[in-house]
């Protein structure tokens, strides 16, 4: 077993290192971006999209992660690559290979050309599949969407790098819903539900929803990074896998207690989500492939990281209050 010491910033330990992040001006990359520059990291951000806001000591590429060969880049020591085609709905299935599968190609490629021996590598719990079963790090993956399909694909890419070289290490993490400041997603069109009085279970509450706070991902991707195995393969979420009416209860009770809780039949939710689908969820994102991904259970256990006692001092409720205080209990 691995032995983490928790008592190490591995963050910190990087300092001096340049560093490239693709997908920095992402919601995790923006996240690791700050993490790292304030541990004196010299950041390398590439992204599509502009910042959500510019750290003294990053440099920002604004670049594809698809034609990073024809960036002019300086030589990283190493190389998070975070950029993903990942929202759903949202994307045709040919652009979550397109720019998830390339993409990996690409990172490979530079990491060969410039002799990069450290790469971590961001995943999804997709590639297990929709399953009640709990899944583990030796699960089969079995993935259903493109996404998780395309995800699967870029993690071999990423292992075929692994061996075809001496000295390199790969860390594979498979973030579970990851919530905290600047999320915009799920997390926080329950949040902005409860704010406005009520939420509607959609014909079950005991879908388990395994999840994470960006903050305690980071801790994990970073200790894992720096852990003695040169290939890690591990879970991002909580041990607790909570169900989606435990996270619904936790922020009702704690933040929203005026709010009412509601059972509906899922038919009667799939028909009101239709409809409001066409005019745009009245601001929520209410859209039946999320109502579907509410009662679809996401039921994915971290056993890497509870074999390495990783969660002494992390749990889902401490993460959700984490998440209320770096937002001012605003949940954006």
């Amino acid at each position: 077993m691995t032995k983490i010491n928790e008592n190490l910033d591995p963050a910190a330990a990087l300092a001096g290192e340049r560093v490239l992040i693709t997908g920095s001006s992402g919601f995790i990359g923006t996240h690791l971006t700050k993490r790292l520059a304030e541990r004196g990291v010299t950041v390398l951000g590439v992204d599509l999209k502009p910042p959500r806001e510019r750290l003294p000591g990053v440099t920002y590429v604004t670049g594809d992660v698809r034609e990073l060969s024809q960036l002019q880049l300086p030589k990283a020591d190493r190389i998070f690559n975070l950029a993903a085609v990942h929202t759903t709905p949202g994307h045709p299935d040919h652009e979550y290979y397109d720019t998830n599968v390339n993409g990996a190609l690409e990172v490979v490629r530079l990491a060969e050309r410039d002799g990069v021996r450290h790469v971590v590598f961001t995943s999804s719990i997709s590639v297990y599949g929709p399953s009640e079963d709990r899944k583990t790090e030796t699960s089969d993956p079995a993935p259903v969407s493109a996404y998780g399909k395309s995800k699967l694909m870029a993690e071999k890419i990423h292992e075929g790098w692994l061996r075809n070289g001496e000295g390199r290490s790969l860390t594979v993490v498979r973030p579970a819903v990851v919530f905290g400041a600047g999320e915009g997603g799920n997390f926080t069109r329950m949040a902005t539900l409860l704010k406005r009085g009520v939420f509607v279970f959609p014909g079950r509450r005991d879908t388990i929803k395994s999840c994470i706070y960006v903050e305690d991902l980071i801790d994990l991707v970073l200790a894992a990074a720096a852990s003695e195995p040169n290939h890690v393969v591990f879970n991002g979420s909580y041990p607790e896998c909570p169900t989606l009416e435990t996270i619904v209860v936790t922020l009702q009770e704690r933040f929203f207690p005026k709010a009412k809780l509601i059972d509906v039949p899922l038919g009667v939710v799939m028909a009101a989500a239709k409809g409001l689908s066409t005019l745009n969820g009245l601001g929520v994102g209410v859209h039946p492939d999320r109502v579907t991904k509410l009662v679809r259970s996401t039921h994915v256990f971290p056993e890497w990281a509870v074999e390495n006692q990783m969660f002494a001092d992390r749990s889902f409720t401490r993460g959700v209050e984490r998440w209320s205080t770096a937002t001012g209990q605003t949940f954006v």
